[in-house]
């Protein structure tokens, strides 16, 4: 299958899903949506692939959701399907029967981050920018960001990270235990790749049953959490605080938010 902002490469059991949009620092606009949706459901039919190694393009691995894709849906009909795609994604990507790992260099911020910490490893490099940083432009976490978080941090610290929207390195997620593994920078591939061998000589077959028997145990969780994301986010796009959060961005100034 042959896709436009996104590329999959096979090598042996490996899989390799490349982001490439890196002259919009692979943020995510409709089409990759669609094609990220797509390719996850071809994934899920793979027998044969183990490992799904997810990285980007140029200089980050993600910088988000399109803001030009935000200005421009400004129907409410347009937007919800936007949050319709992310949600597909989101639950092929969960529900693979592979082990998958984030190759993370540069920013992995906003829906970019969620995909990241969705994964089952996230190895980033050092001096990466990782925020989840939806407040910003007065939205919520998307693509499953609550339940992600909540997965790796727990509801009081998710909560306080989602609410202060701050950019962190490599070594500060980890802290968090947002990052499994911290790479020096340019190392991120080198290290996956170790990693991989690692996981391919091993027993996986008995690694990804125990992924699956998790995963089908919070699968509709995920369901529900994605449902009120997305009734969330067409709440919050009707906001003044969320126009005020775009404009600033726009125009490259600090926003001033009324809470309304």
């Amino acid at each position: 299958m042959n896709f436009e902002t996104i590329e999959l490469n096979y090598q042996d059991r490996k899989a390799v899903l490349t982001l490439k949009r890196p002259e919009a620092m692979n943020a995510m606009n409709e089409t990759m949506l669609k094609e990220l949706a797509e390719c996850f459901e071809q994934l899920k039919g793979e027998q044969n692939i183990q490992v799904l190694v997810l990285k980007g393009e140029g200089r980050a691995f993600s910088a988000g959701g399109d803001i030009k894709m935000m200005l421009q849906s400004d129907e409410i009909g347009d937007f919800h399907g936007i949050m319709e795609s992310i949600s597909k994604m989101v639950l092929d990507f969960y529900q693979l029967p592979m082990i998958t790992i984030a190759q993370v260099h540069g920013a992995a911020a906003g829906l970019g981050f969620s995909l990241a910490i969705s994964c089952d490893y996230v190895v980033a490099e050092e001096n990466s920018k990782l925020a989840m940083n939806f407040i910003g432009i007065g939205l919520v976490p998307d693509g499953g960001g609550h339940f992600f978080m909540k997965e790796r941090t727990g509801i009081p610290k998710a909560k306080q990270i989602i609410w202060e929207g701050k950019i962190m390195n490599g070594q500060e997620a980890q802290q968090l235990g947002l990052v499994d593994i911290v790479a020096k920078d340019g190392e991120a591939e080198h290290y996956v790749e170790e990693m991989v061998k690692k996981l391919l000589s091993s027993p996986i077959l008995a690694m990804l049953e125990t992924k699956q028997l998790y995963h089908s145990e919070r699968l509709n969780e995920l369901k529900k959490v994605l449902s009120k994301e997305l009734d969330a986010q067409l709440k919050m796009r009707q906001t003044k605080d969320h126009l005020e959060g775009i404009k600033a961005f726009v125009e490259k100034r600090p926003p001033k938010f009324l809470g309304q």
